[in-house]
């Protein structure tokens, strides 16, 4: 082996060869590659979101269990979680210690989208976001970041001029000739 330019030992110096940090990135990979987020900072953000929850409940556990101010901040934490559609029940603080970054990924819309069966994978469902065929209440949504809370997920459905809207009533017989003008 020859021996190593100035730049090179340089270079060396500040790598460590035994502790590898890189065991972390291939959950990341994993959870960006099943959801198809597209940016990592939205995966970073969402990972940030999880470790303030956390450590928000970590704070509100140690105060006293009949203090009131933290059975007050509790239930405003745990109705928000689960408005938002992280949590199943509000009864205890250990549900809120329970999310993951792949729980707030589940609310994202084209994930949404595929558990409503509006769409059979979560690529077309992206394809049908950015193309802006889909809309919550009355917004169209061109982001699949977009995160659909418990309340918002009755209201997603397609665009009025969408051709995949008048397909589908198509096939189901529903097709109104007004709505083709």
């Amino acid at each position: 082996m020859r021996e190593l330019k100035h730049h090179e030992k340089k270079l060396l110096r500040k790598v460590s060869l035994y502790s590898w940090k890189g065991e972390e990135n291939i959950k990341v990979a994993k959870i960006i590659r099943r959801y198809h987020i597209q940016k990592r900072e939205d995966y970073v953000a969402y990972n940030r979101i999880c470790g303030n929850i956390q450590s928000l409940s970590a704070k509100l556990k140690t105060l006293k269990v009949d203090d009131p101010f933290r059975i007050a901040m509790t239930d405003q934490l745990l109705e928000k979680l689960f408005n938002m559609g992280l949590i199943t029940t509000t009864k205890s603080l250990q549900k809120a210690d329970a999310i993951t970054t792949s729980s707030i990924c589940r609310r994202r819309l084209p994930v949404v989208m595929v558990r409503m069966k509006m769409a059979q994978t979560m690529k077309a469902a992206i394809t049908f976001v950015e193309q802006g065929q889909v809309r919550v209440g009355p917004n169209v949504v061109t982001d699949p970041a977009f995160l659909v809370t418990r309340n918002m997920e009755d209201f997603v459905t397609w665009v009025d001029s969408s051709k995949v809207r008048r397909t589908v009533q198509k096939y189901n017989d529903k097709l109104d000739d007004f709505d083709l003008l």
